[in-house]
């Protein structure tokens, strides 16, 4: 399609793996987890009561401590009033605070570069904690007792927000929310942004702070999150595998800097991770929470992101796939990979970071994004943790591919594509080239 060349210069990673890309990723390839038990989780008394009711016990939570061990301070990051956000607006400021960083975009607040940096941040449900804590004052001790910046704290778009306000950033200001596809939403949206010339530089992602013992409840309520292997937490999250039983219910931030290449190489920049070169979205409107029949919602997507890419089935390397855990989730996308890319299962790697960090709702895409970029960059496939036995209770024949599973996969990839689909009947695909110009 026509417009911009869109490369992507910096990346920016906040999950239950820790703080920073390199360290998160060199985790995942190491096949790490970040999954722990609700019983061992630093919350109050009353939080321990409320998670000790509920049948799923396991959750992925960013790691509080110092930055010097890869873990999550916020005193640690100079960020004015802090204690004035939500905590998924913090995870998103201190992803952000990486990707300009690593991208080495630093423009003063009142340059003229300001005016061209957009800002596209989502979320799929955005400060969860404010809102219960609110409510439950509210009910119990009445209006006085309603925190006065309860509302701007909780918006969704506040991520989005509190990341322009906090660098100065005066371009397009966007924040999407459309479930657990949201990261890749936003960073399809920020792409055509960039593409279609609304600004040459961009800052996008998503970011998620759910871990709460209300959300969870609710999941567990709709049969969505997993109740076994409560007892050893780094093996509940199974994508693709037989015993798959439900989802692990994460939180944390997914940021990329995307530019486009004429600006890259007009300031200098180093060092491009690959280009962001098609995109694809589809409705299922088959049910609100259950995937459409044989994953057809999620094969259209794909379709459309390799149509915008203009590029064959063929030329995919890698799929980085939603695959939450669920069994009708991952059966549902694993059928929709094989309508498309059967004939060439030969030469295709279809992995899962799930099983390491869970199901980050909607910053699951960008952080997923992060990590087939960095796939593409360093040539391998992270392992798919707990993949032991791919397939379906009364059903193996459809998996047919390499899933990685529980092992790395050295691998040059030239294009990968990343998947994420929501409930709503949401689904986005995107897909990454590899960056062979010279710089």
């Amino acid at each position: 399609m026509a417009g911009n060349r869109v490369v992507i210069t910096g990346i920016g990673l906040v999950t239950p793996l820790g703080l920073g890309a390199a360290h998160n990723f060199s985790r995942l390839v190491n096949g790490a987890s970040g999954l722990v038990s609700t019983a061992s989780l630093n919350v109050s008394e009353e939080s321990k009561s409320l998670y000790s009711q509920i049948p799923s016990k396991i959750v992925g939570v960013v790691p509080e401590g110092p930055i010097s061990q890869g873990k999550f301070d916020i005193k640690d990051h100079n960020i004015k009033d802090s204690r004035r956000l939500g905590k998924f607006s913090q995870y998103a400021l201190v992803a952000a605070a990486e990707a300009l960083d690593d991208a080495q975009w630093h423009p003063e607040h009142d340059s003229p570069e300001v005016y061209d940096t957009g800002v596209m941040v989502g979320s799929c449900i955005g400060s969860f904690e404010d809102v219960y804590n609110n409510a439950t004052s509210f009910h119990d001790r009445g209006y006085r007792r309603i925190a006065p910046l309860f509302v701007p704290k909780y918006l969704n778009n506040m991520a989005s927000g509190a990341v322009a306000m906090h660098f100065g950033f005066k371009g397009p200001l966007h924040s999407v929310s459309t479930a657990c596809a949201t990261g890749s939403n936003a960073l399809g949206d920020a792409w055509r942004f960039v593409k279609d010339g609304y600004c040459d530089i961009a800052v996008a992602g998503a970011t998620e702070a759910v871990v709460h013992p209300l959300a969870l409840a609710g999941f567990a309520r709709a049969k969505s999150t997993t109740t076994s292997f409560n007892d050893d937490p780094s093996k509940a999250s199974r994508p693709f595998d037989k015993q798959r039983s439900g989802f692990v219910l994460s939180e944390g931030s997914g940021i990329l800097v995307m530019e486009t290449l004429e600006h890259a190489l007009a300031r200098g920049v180093k060092k491009i991770y690959g280009e962001i070169v098609g995109y694809g979205m589809s409705s299922d409107a088959y049910h609100i929470t259950t995937p459409s029949e044989n994953g057809k919602g999620a094969a259209r997507a794909m379709r459309c992101a390799l149509k915008t890419a203009g590029i064959t089935p063929d030329k995919i390397d890698y799929i980085n796939a939603h695959a939450t855990s669920t069994q009708l989730g991952d059966r549902a996308e694993n059928q929709a990979i094989k309508s498309i890319f059967e004939d060439y299962k030969h030469k295709l790697v279809v992995g899962s970071n799930k099983g390491a960090i869970g199901h980050l709702l909607g910053a699951a895409g960008a952080v997923e994004a992060a990590f087939a970029l960095l796939s593409m960059k360093h040539g391998v496939v992270p392992p798919t943790l707990n993949c032991e036995t791919p397939g379906d209770p009364e059903n193996d024949k459809d998996y047919i591919f390499n899933y990685a599973a529980n092992e790395k996969v050295e691998k040059n990839i030239e294009y990968a594509l990343s998947n994420s689909f929501g409930f709503g009947g949401v689904n986005a695909s995107l897909v990454f080239k590899k960056f062979n110009d010279i710089l």
